[in-house]
């Protein structure tokens, strides 16, 4: 089971809001700010769609390049011995960084 839509390379996560008796979605991993719900599971998916939709239409009549949920990169802080640890792995492996940290991330998934 999940929370999570997916429609178009957006992402969205849905709650429930207990007071109005609603399903509440909001897409992830943008600035612009993209909500939509329904009263019931079985519309939820087409409001996030119709909100997707909404969204791309009104970036063409802006003429504005429509946000991605995500554009995959990312910065990240962590220790620097551990920095310092995971560059020497990756190096040992002859491979980049990058490609020794989406492996660990995916294996970590």
């Amino acid at each position: 089971m999940s929370n999570v839509l997916s429609y178009k390379g957006y992402c969205a996560t849905v709650e429930y809001d207990a007071e109005a008796r609603l399903l509440c979605g909001s897409v992830v991993g943008m600035r612009d700010g993209v909500y939509f719900e329904a009263e019931s599971s079985s519309g939820i998916e087409a409001a996030f769609h119709e909100a997707i939709e909404d969204y791309l239409e009104l970036c063409r009549e802006k003429g504005k390049v429509p946000e991605k949920s995500y554009k995959g990169s990312f910065n990240v802080r962590i220790n620097p011995e551990l920095h310092r640890a995971a560059a020497i792995a990756a190096a040992t492996k002859k491979e980049s960084l990058n490609q020794f940290v989406s492996d660990a991330i995916a294996a970590a998934l």
